[in-house]
């Protein structure tokens, strides 16, 4: 196990109702609110009549900012930047999924800063401080209502850019697992690859003496697994609901990867993969895990036996690892497949044309120009996994 360090201070209240709770966190900050939204789901669904009622009934001043797109853009954000200085806003609330949340995230980091936001994405610069963010949450998925983590797709080359800095922590996180009863099935369905790649991202690691994250992984991918399909039989499942909105908070909460490396080179790829064609994040991951197990596999063989076995039930074949590694990689495949998620770059309307351009532009995290870290990729190593997932 290696040494970390591990904090999260953003305050989560969750259940039912928990957002008549809003008006007594936002006055915690302030009195004037972005209200941060998206495409104008949550006028259909109600959300946003509840949290109107919320905030007029304290008195509590807000501007709207709706228009947020799955792969946040950075034009927005801009937009969002100059509203909170020219009326000097006390706090964000993000009313929405990942998205939103992290677009909130970079109108927050960027209101302080003197320059361009877009430089904390690209690693010119680190944020210092932050407006406040509040979060109602309308999507299990992307857990950037707990996490540090902010992605941010620029317009210009449609670079898809990750920032992770403990400043970006949300102040509070509202979660009523009933805003995502209207939630499509597909939409269920990308947000639950979301949260599976998240844990799966972290328990992929070469760092030995791991076994409670070990456990802690694994039941929570089991938990996913088995209320899947609950869910999408029953979008009112209360109880279902529930178990993935806080499954997803907890994959990316910082808290299962304490001790670990993990590998993160899925998600490097499939950022280009959105970037390119706006797929949604979850069905990219769903195409692009499967693909880079095969390619990985054997560079760790007996982390993919236990994976199997654990996680999918498979019966071990001691004298044969790699019969066993391999199920796993097909139950994780078939499961995608059951829940209506894409598994093919095909499928997606990515060609092979296109690939070597999306291994060119994948971001690197390591001084040699590779991802990954359970394997260093390089861009040919990148190449190959979309040409297995073609």
């Amino acid at each position: 196990m290696v040494n970390f360090e591990f904090v999260n201070p953003t305050k989560i209240i969750f259940g039912k109702d928990s957002e008549r709770q809003l008006a007594q966190e936002i006055i915690k900050y302030g009195n004037k609110v972005l209200l941060h939204f998206g495409g104008g789901s949550i006028k259909k669904n109600g959300v946003y009549d509840k949290v109107i009622t919320v905030l007029n009934e304290a008195n509590i001043e807000y501007i709207e900012l709706g228009g947020v797109k799955p792969n946040p853009r950075l034009s927005l954000i801009y937009e969002g930047i100059k509203i909170c200085r020219e009326n000097d806003i006390d706090l964000i609330l993000a009313v929405g999924g990942g998205s939103t949340i992290d677009s909130a995230k970079g109108i927050a980091v960027g209101v302080p800063y003197e320059g361009d936001v877009w430089d904390f994405y690209t690693g010119k610069a680190l944020p210092k401080t932050k407006v406040p963010v509040g979060v109602v949450l309308t999507h299990a998925a992307a857990g950037s209502e707990i996490s540090f983590s902010s992605v941010v797709t620029n317009e210009d080359g449609m670079l898809k850019r990750p920032l992770d800095h403990e400043v970006l922590y949300p102040e509070f996180s509202i979660l009523n697992p009933e805003f995502t009863f209207s939630l499509s099935p597909y939409q269920t369905s990308c947000g639950i690859a979301d949260i599976m790649a998240h844990l799966m991202e972290r328990y992929f690691t070469n760092v030995r003496g791991v076994g409670i994250t070990n456990r802690l992984l694994e039941g929570a991918m089991k938990n996913i697994i088995d209320n899947a399909h609950f869910v999408l039989e029953n979008p009112q499942d209360y109880d279902a609901r529930s178990e993935i909105m806080w499954t997803g908070s907890i994959a990316h909460n910082n808290l299962l990867n304490t001790g670990r490396i993990g590998d993160w080179a899925c998600h490097m790829i499939e950022h280009e993969l959105s970037g390119f064609n706006d797929v949604a994040h979850g069905a990219g991951l769903a195409v692009i895990f499967p693909a880079w197990m095969k390619y990985v596999y054997k560079n760790n063989i007996d982390l993919f036996v236990q994976f199997a076995v654990r996680v999918w039930n498979v019966e071990q074949d001691f004298y044969n690892k790699e019969k066993t590694a391999l199920a796993g990689i097909a139950k994780l495949e078939e499961f995608f497949k059951s829940i209506g998620l894409p598994v093919r770059l095909s499928e997606i309307g990515i060609k092979e044309e296109h690939f070597q351009m999306i291994a060119d532009k994948c971001r690197t995290f390591h001084e040699d120009d590779t991802v990954g870290n359970l394997v260093k990729l390089s861009r040919e190593d990148i190449v190959k996994i979309l040409t297995i997932a073609k």
